[in-house]
C-alpha cells in the first residue's frame, strides 16, 4: 500500500517555514480548543442567568467532570506521539493499531469511573461542600457521566486527523459543537420555544448530546474521506493488540496523572474557595474561565508542537526537531504576554460577561473576581510555558519524569503555597491564586530544564 509523505517532511530548516508549519497546525487546534471551551462557558454564563447557587453548582459540577475525563484523556493524548511517529516513519499498520487501542482504553476507563459520577453528592458533601450546592451539582454529574465515552473518543479520533495536517477537521467539528451546545443550553436550560426550564439537569443532557454530536461527526468523516478510509480504524474493531494497548498504558497513565495533577490543583482549589462561601466561589468561578479561555491557545500550540516533534523525531531529523521545539515556545510566549495585559487592564469588565448584572448579588461577585482576575494574568506566561514544554516532551514520548515534576511543583508547591496564603495568613482567595502562580512557574521551570537535557542527548546521539 502506498504512504504519502508527511506534510512535515517538506518544512526544511528555515525558520518562517517553522512558524508557518506550527501556525498552519496550530491554528485549527488553537480553534478547536477555544470552541470547546466555549461550549463550557456557554454553559456556566446561561445558568449565571439562574441563581449564584446555579453558578456555584455549576462550577463545582463541571470541575468534578473535567477533573475524571483530564485523567482519562491522558490515554487519548498518548495517542498522539505515537502516531504522529508512525506517521513520520510511514508506518500505517502502527497508526491503526495506536488508534484503536486508544479507544479500547478509553471505553475501559469511562466504564470505571460511572459509580464516582452516580455517588458524586456524598462524596462533594465529605470533601465540605454547601448541600444544596452539592445537591444541584449532583444532578448535573450522573447526566453528564455518559458524555465521558463520546468526549475521551473525539480525543483518540482527533490524533489521526492532526498528526495527517487536517486539522482543520477537527476545528469544524468542535465549533459545530459549540453552536448546538449555545442553541440547545439557550432553548433546554432557560426554557424557550414553549419548553419549561430545565436548569442545571438540562445542562448536563445538551452536554452529553453535544459530545455524541462531535464523535459522530468525526467518525464520519474518518469512514468517508479517501485518505482517512485508507487505515481501516473501525474493519475489525473487536480484535485486540495488546503490545500497542500496553503503549497506550504505559504513556497514558503518566500523561493522565500529570494533567491530574494541575487539574486538580485548580479543582481542589476551588473546594477550598467553596469554604468561603457561593460568593467567593462564583467569583472564583469566573476566574477559572477566564484562564481557561485563554489557557487555550497554549494548549492547542502545545498539541502542535506534539505533533511536529514527533513526526521529526520519527523521521530521526534531529535539526527541524529542535527548530519545530523553539517556533513553538516562541509563538506561546508572545501570546500570553498578550493575555497578562488584558487580564491586568480589564478585570472588571471581563468578570461582567459572566453574571447577570441585574443580580442583587452580582457586584459583591465581580468586586471578588477582579483582583483574582489580574492574578491569574500574571500566570499566564508560567502556564503557557509549562504547557507547551509538556506538549514537546510528550513528542518524545516522555511522560515518567514530567510527571513526577509536575506533581512536584503543582501539589507540593502550589496547593502547599494556596493553603497557607488562604487560610494561616488568611489571604482567602487572593493566596489561593498567588499559590497558583508559585506551582506553576515551578512546573515551567523543571519541565524546561528536562527538555532540555533531553534535546542535547539526542544532538549527541546522532553526532556519535
Amino acid at each position: 500500500m502506498s504512504v504519502t509523505m508527511p506534510p512535515a517532511q517538506a518544512a526544511g530548516h528555515s525558520w518562517s517555514r517553522h512558524f508557518r508549519e506550527t501556525l498552519s497546525l496550530g491554528i485549527p487546534l488553537i480553534g478547536a480548543q477555544l470552541a470547546q471551551q466555549g461550549i463550557n462557558t456557554t454553559d456556566i454564563v446561561i445558568l449565571g442567568q439562574l441563581s449564584a447557587i446555579d453558578l456555584a453548582a455549576a462550577v463545582i459540577a463541571t470541575q468534578y467532570f473535567f477533573t475524571l475525563f483530564i485523567f482519562g484523556c491522558g490515554l487519548a493524548i498518548a495517542v498522539m506521539p505515537m502516531v504522529a511517529q508512525a506517521y513520520g516513519r510511514g508506518d500505517e499498520v502502527a497508526v491503526r493499531r495506536s488508534l484503536r487501542m486508544g479507544m479500547w482504553a478509553s471505553i475501559a476507563f469511562g466504564l470505571m469511573v460511572l459509580p464516582l459520577f452516580w455517588y458524586s453528592e456524598p462524596i462533594l458533601l465529605a470533601i465540605g461542600q454547601e448541600p444544596d450546592v452539592a445537591a444541584r451539582a449532583a444532578i448535573y454529574c450522573r447526566i453528564v457521566a455518559f458524555a465521558m465515552f463520546p468526549a475521551l473518543l473525539f480525543n483518540v479520533l482527533r490524533s489521526l486527523v492532526s498528526a495527517t495536517g487536517r486539522a482543520g477537521i477537527v476545528l469544524w467539528a468542535t465549533i459545530l459543537m459549540l453552536l448546538l451546545n449555545a442553541a440547545l443550553a439557550y432553548i433546554v436550560v432557560l426554557g424557550h420555544f414553549g419548553l419549561p426550564r430545565f436548569g442545571i439537569a438540562g445542562a448536563a443532557v445538551v452536554a452529553f448530546s453535544v459530545q455524541l454530536a462531535g464523535f459522530l461527526f468525526l467518525a464520519i468523516y474518518i469512514e468517508r474521506d479517501a485518505e482517512m478510509r485508507r487505515y481501516q480504524l473501525f474493519v475489525r474493531f473487536w480484535r485486540p493488540d495488546w503490545g500497542a494497548l500496553r503503549e497506550v498504558v504505559a504513556l497514558g497513565l503518566p500523561i493522565g496523572v500529570a494533567v491530574l495533577a494541575e487539574v486538580s490543583m485548580f479543582t481542589v482549589a476551588s473546594l477550598m474557595m467553596g469554604r468561603f462561601g457561593a460568593i467567593p466561589l462564583a467569583a472564583h468561578g469566573i476566574a477559572m474561565q477566564l484562564a481557561a479561555i485563554t489557557f487555550m491557545v497554549p494548549l492547542g500550540l502545545s498539541q502542535a508542537g506534539t505533533v511536529r516533534v514527533g513526526v521529526f523525531h520519527g523521521q530521526g531529523d534531529f535539526a527541524n526537531l529542535k527548530r519545530a521545539a523553539i517556533a513553538v515556545v516562541v509563538l506561546g510566549l508572545c501570546y500570553a504576554m498578550i493575555g497578562t495585559m488584558a487580564f491586568a487592564f480589564l478585570p472588571a469588565q471581563l468578570a461582567s460577561l459572566f453574571i447577570d448584572t441585574k443580580l442583587p448579588e452580582a457586584a459583591a461577585v465581580i468586586a471578588y473576581a477582579v483582583p483574582l482576575i489580574i492574578i491569574s494574568g500574571l500566570t499566564q506566561l508560567v502556564d503557557g510555558t509549562q504547557t507547551m514544554m509538556s506538549g514537546l516532551l510528550r513528542g518524545l514520548k516522555d511522560t515518567r519524569i514530567p510527571m513526577v515534576l509536575v506533581l512536584i511543583s503543582y501539589w507540593g508547591i502550589g496547593l502547599g503555597c494556596a493553603f497557607v496564603l488562604a487560610f494561616p495568613f488568611d489571604l482567602k482567595g487572593i493566596g489561593i491564586w498567588i499559590g497558583f502562580m508559585f506551582g506553576l512557574a515551578s512546573a515551567a521551570a523543571m519541565l524546561a530544564a528536562r527538555l532540555f537535557i533531553l534535546l542535547r542527548r539526542e544532538r549527541n546521539a546522532l553526532v556519535a
